[in-house]
């Protein structure tokens, strides 16, 4: 296959941060941050400075802008931190013709990077942060998570425009779902559809990240690239942070298939992760002037906080059942005389612990089980699994991860094992399936197309509802779900040592440990003196120091024998 020829691998390796162009609606001026001194232009800057690019290079700033814009410009850049996102900086006048634009910087590379749009007289005077503001006041401040993202998507369209807004929210496994929608009457609503996690690779979710808003007002803008191509080193100009950055041309392939000829997205991010994008798109291209973006930037940052806040109160709550449970457990454990009884006892309470349909204790090769279980005829094939795992806590929300074929009942999808000791022992909680009739926006499967030259990547020419019947997975098991497992598993851990210990079934587990390390002292101390005797050509201080360790292995050795008798004298 040729080089030239994208395969889905090629696509997700895609160095979009280094397009080498910008998109034609604005201008870009890259110089050091000591002197000004222009290192990197647009190949559009002559339409501005009316000097070629190729001329512009090396000259200062100071000759094409007032002091006092780059006096502001120098104060934006005092308080950014280099890799921060891009500072708007205002309007100011630019160029021969005096053009009014707005300005933002970023610092990168050492470079002082200067992104001008120029601003039709229709958008002049407008105050981001009071447009912002109003679109707040007019938020639900009610508890309805869906209900608060449907007036999230009605806020964005109202102020941008453009014909439909979608709330997008990333799922575990990376595919996206229409979560909430405002739309044209005229428009098919895409509420409710999945989209597959290939749509927006993993280098792109980066790049939302730091950049919260990002705008295409035409899709079928012409490249205007960057001069010189490449920095001094040899590498392409990292355009991450730059908010005019051309875009791939899969992706604006992607946006004309779908009937979209102007885009914008505005980043929802939750604790350092991208949890999801408010997109928009319109069928005629449509440039939303900087100033709305500055507000509707603003609005983004207000609604992250908002669902962040909503997740952490839901993970508080989850956190402070199961801490509950825990004591209400540990309590019950902590005077049983026979452990694996007392564990089985409270396999109703385990199973409410992490919201679970069931729950089984596999010790002594016996089943103990409450709620929804596999059928007992399914149990080598899951402790086969659990065995071969490498975890104590070991999870998974696919049946087909831990069975083969037809299931004698299919109806447990979901299992989280924590391991008791051994390997052999386990506390198994089961997820029921949850039966999933998922509509797709076209067929997922549909992204490589075969040409003259092999398969290469292409965007989905259809968008058309495919429907698809996902059996065999149960609700997945979060992060906090995991968490509360690792500290359930602790716990039952520490009860069964105890448990052991206060029995005196030779299962004294300090005991056991403090033998263990008695004997491998022993082994070392015995290979150090085999080695001191055959070491006779050492001299007097290198024999003196080996001394001194086998004294103090020694003494090691006498202490823990002092205290691996001190049960025995209790007793």
């Amino acid at each position: 296959m040729p080089h030239d020829v994208p395969t889905a691998a090629d696509c997700a390796r895609e160095p979009i941060h280094q397009s080498g162009a910008i998109q034609p609606h604005g201008y870009l001026v890259s110089c050091q941050v000591s002197d000004w001194t222009v290192r990197q232009v647009s190949a559009n800057a002559e339409a501005l400075f009316g000097v070629a690019p190729g001329a512009l290079i090396g000259e200062t700033l100071r000759e094409h802008m007032a002091a006092e814009l780059l006096g502001a410009i120098a104060d934006t850049v005092g308080y950014l931190d280099a890799g921060a996102p891009a500072q708007r900086v205002g309007a100011a006048n630019l160029g021969v013709h005096g053009e009014l634009c707005d300005i933002c910087v970023h610092v990168s590379e050492g470079l002082v990077h200067i992104e001008a749009e120029p601003l039709s007289r229709s958008t002049r005077g407008s105050t981001p942060t009071a447009m912002a503001q109003a679109m707040i006041a007019r938020l639900d401040g009610g508890e309805d998570e869906l209900r608060f993202l449907g007036e999230v998507a009605a806020q964005v369209r109202a102020l941008s425009g453009y014909d439909r807004v979608m709330v997008y929210r990333f799922r575990d496994d990376d595919a996206g779902e229409v979560v909430a929608e405002s739309a044209a009457e005229d428009l098919e609503p895409y509420l409710g559809l999945r989209y597959p996690a290939s749509d927006i690779p993993p280098q792109a979710r980066a790049l939302y990240l730091r950049n919260r808003i990002r705008v295409i007002p035409d899709a079928a803008y012409a490249p205007v690239p960057i001069v010189p191509g490449t920095l001094p080193s040899g590498r392409p100009l990292d355009l991450s942070q730059v908010a005019l950055r051309s875009v791939s041309p899969v992706h604006l392939e992607y946006l004309r298939n779908m009937g979209v000829a102007a885009s914008m997205s505005i980043s929802i991010v939750c604790g350092g992760r991208l949890w999801g994008l408010v997109a928009c798109h319109h069928r005629e291209p449509r440039l939303v002037p900087p100033a709305a973006r500055a507000a509707l930037d603003l609005f983004g940052m207000f609604v992250s906080m908002r669902i962040s806040a909503r997740e952490q109160e839901q993970t508080m709550a989850g956190y402070e059942r199961a801490e509950r449970i825990r004591e209400q457990l540990r309590r019950r454990l902590a005077g049983a005389g026979d452990f694996n009884a007392a564990l089985a006892g409270e396999l109703d309470m385990l199973k409410e612990a992490l919201r679970c349909d069931g729950a089984a204790l596999w010790v002594g090769s016996r089943w103990h089980t409450a709620g929804r279980v596999p059928d007992p005829r399914e149990a080598p094939e899951l402790l086969a699994w659990l065995h071969r795992a490498e975890a104590d806590v070991v999870a998974t929300d696919a049946a087909a991860d831990w069975h083969a074929g037809p299931m004698v009942d299919g109806s447990v999808a979901g299992v989280l094992g924590l391991c008791l000791g051994g390997r052999e022992d386990w506390l198994l909680l089961f997820r029921v399936e949850q039966l999933q009739d998922v509509r797709w926006a076209g067929e997922p499967e549909k992204a490589l197309v075969a040409t003259d030259d092999g398969e290469r990547i292409a965007p989905r020419r259809s968008f058309a509802t495919w429907r698809q019947l996902v059996h065999g997975r149960s609700l997945p098991w979060s992060d906090a779900d995991r968490r509360a497992a690792e500290r359930l598993h602790r716990l039952l851990h520490e009860s069964r040592r105890r448990a052991l210990a206060r029995a005196g079934d030779g299962g004294d587990l300090d005991g056991q440990a403090q033998r263990r390390l008695l004997g491998e002292q022993r082994r070392r101390l015995g290979d150090l003196s085999q080695l001191l005797e055959g070491l006779v050509h050492l001299d007097g201080g290198q024999t003196s120091a080996l001394d001194q360790r086998i004294r103090a292995l020694e003494e090691e050795l006498r202490s823990l024998m002092r205290k691996s008798l001190e049960p025995a004298m209790d007793a």
